[in-house]
């Protein structure tokens, strides 16, 4: 609990899966209340997440938030309430170029999924990429060739893998033959290939600017080592108390278990 009855955070920022919404893709209790009562102290809410636009607004709704969504694991912060974007980055075109070369030779069990304009799109359908829809609540767009798709506003590629061990080749494959991009595993079998320099710390440090926040007033939160820069670049970087061992290593604190309201402790360490 903060000291002397004053809240030491003017922003939390929480990443969705394993920190605030649990495994059954529900926000875990209490957080939900606990997030109200920072916002009712004058404390400022924003969402940081892989996922996408229609992915994050029924969570943005349920918590009644109205700021900006940093999204696309940084590549895009998106105003949720108007659709405006506010920060953009894409894949640059020689690396999309290259990745659409590359998808035929990835590894069996590794399927790519490559968002732009809003949707994911996919060239073939798999139990793996169904599952991956379902638990992120989106509709995957199935198209011919993925020449169909802008090559000059491909937000990220997504590679579902089919088992966590086809991560390591996965990785390597895309790391040998693809240049300009930056890979970060957001899950135990998702890698994801972003535009270069793009990550949730960067996003929170463009975000925190334009509103004139110092990162030093800034509580970040995460689980998975794609909230590692985030968490590292607010002034107190916290852990889920079940995530990853190197974003548990690198934070100023662990909180609870994602499942016993992580989020609702990092509250209760900032507020009097």
């Amino acid at each position: 609990m903060s000291a002397a009855g004053v809240r030491t955070a003017e922003w939390i920022v929480t990443d969705l899966d394993g920190t605030l919404v649990g495994r059954d893709l529900k926000i875990v209790e209490p957080n939900p209340t606990a997030v109200r009562r920072f916002t009712a102290s004058g404390g400022t809410v924003v969402i940081a997440t892989g996922r996408g636009e229609d992915s994050a607004l029924p969570y943005y709704r349920a918590l009644g938030l109205t700021t900006p969504a940093i999204l696309y694991n940084g590549a895009r912060v998106v105003d949720l309430s108007t659709g405006a974007v506010l920060h953009r980055r894409s894949l640059d075109i020689a690396a999309w170029t290259s990745l659409t070369m590359l998808f035929a030779e990835l590894p069996a069990g590794v399927r790519p999924v490559a968002f732009s304009r809003g949707r994911a799109h996919v060239t073939h359908s798999s139990p793996a990429l169904r599952e991956y829809a379902h638990r992120d609540g989106i509709e995957l767009a199935r198209i011919g060739s993925w020449d169909a798709l802008p090559p000059d506003d491909i937000v990220k590629v997504m590679l579902i893998c089919d088992h966590p061990e086809l991560m390591d080749p996965a990785e390597g494959t895309v790391s040998a033959a693809v240049s300009s991009v930056t890979l970060v595993r957001s899950e135990i079998t998702y890698l994801e290939v972003l535009p270069a320099g793009a990550s949730k710390g960067a996003a929170l440090r463009e975000l925190a600017a334009s509103h004139g926040v110092a990162l030093s007033t800034i509580a970040a939160i995460g689980d998975n080592p794609n909230d590692l820069d985030m968490i590292q670049a607010a002034g107190l970087g916290a852990a889920v108390g079940d995530g990853h061992e190197s974003v548990r290593a690198a934070a100023d604190v662990v909180v609870a278990p994602c499942a016993d309201g992580a989020v609702a402790d990092l509250v209760t360490r900032v507020l009097p």
